[in-house]
């Protein structure tokens, strides 16, 4: 029986664990743009429009940074309105000297690539007209260096940076996974996302209602787990478009044999690389 995922589902949150929760809060705030929502002693929840959260710090005891190689977070990806907003990023993050680690035009989006202070993979991008990509993903897809000063182009007249728009999301979230089959039966065969595109036998791109890729899944790290007290990727959620969907779906995933926590106050699920998936409605 072929899974289909409800097309209007979308990632909601990140939640990651981290060892110096001043410093990252002042990276995320000053350097990326997010305006904080809640505040707290060891934790921190970002907003862009003041009221949905996009990013979850929390700082715990006895913590280790993540050692490289291992599976889990590649990077969460913030994804802008506008190219405009791409290119006002752009020089804001030059502005501070920021380190890049890439900048890329993938057919379907252009991209910036970075890492906070503890290494957590950071994407900010901007989709190209969905016309332009949508049911041609495996063909438009690509890998070019980002023309830079064509997107500069984009923010000339108005090239004052104001933080994080407030029509900012994450717009997929990128795993490195120890067996790709793996996390293909648990993504795709069980919770019904559509494989948009693949590279070999060693990345998945995956997607909802024909968006490029709401998740990404790639080898590139090796097969080795984080030790359990690394910090990083601790929690992602799932968007639903209402709560009759999302019992469906919970439903679905028991019938499945897929253990769902049901005692907090979102039903919760652990993916092939440990990380929790938290499914919310909108």
């Amino acid at each position: 029986m072929t899974v289909s995922i409800h097309p209007k589902v979308m990632i909601g949150h990140v939640h990651l664990l981290v060892a110096d929760l001043e410093n990252m809060t002042r990276f995320y705030r000053d350097v990326i743009g997010f305006k904080i929502a809640e505040q707290h002693a060891q934790k921190v929840t970002f907003t862009a429009d003041g009221r949905k959260p996009l990013l979850v710090l929390e700082q715990r005891e006895g913590l280790i940074l993540k050692p490289q190689r291992t599976t889990g977070l590649y990077h969460f990806a913030i994804l802008l309105p506008e190219r405009a907003d791409l290119a006002r990023a752009l020089l804001h993050l030059a502005e501070q000297k920021t380190p890049m680690q890439g900048a890329s035009d993938h057919g379907f989006s252009e991209a910036l690539y970075l890492s906070d202070p503890e290494g957590n993979g950071i994407e900010i991008y901007a989709d190209r007209p969905r016309s332009d990509w949508e049911g041609r993903v495996e063909q438009v897809g690509t890998t070019e260096a980002l023309q830079v000063e064509d997107l500069l182009r984009a923010a000339e007249g108005n090239e004052s940076w104001l933080g994080l728009p407030e029509q900012t999301i994450i717009g997929h979230i990128h795993l490195h996974v120890g067996n790709l089959k793996e996390a293909d039966r648990f993504f795709v065969g069980q919770l019904g996302f559509k494989i948009e595109m693949s590279m070999a036998d060693h990345a998945l791109f995956i997607g909802a209602g024909g968006y490029h890729h709401h998740i990404g899944l790639n080898t590139w790290a090796g097969t080795e787990r984080p030790p359990a007290n690394s910090t990083g990727l601790y929690l992602y959620s799932l968007l639903f478009p209402d709560l009759a969907v999302l019992n469906q779906t919970v439903s679905r995933l028991q019938q499945l044999g897929i253990p769902v926590d049901t005692s907090a106050l979102h039903p919760t699920i652990i993916d092939p690389t440990g990380s929790r998936i938290e499914l919310r409605t909108m």
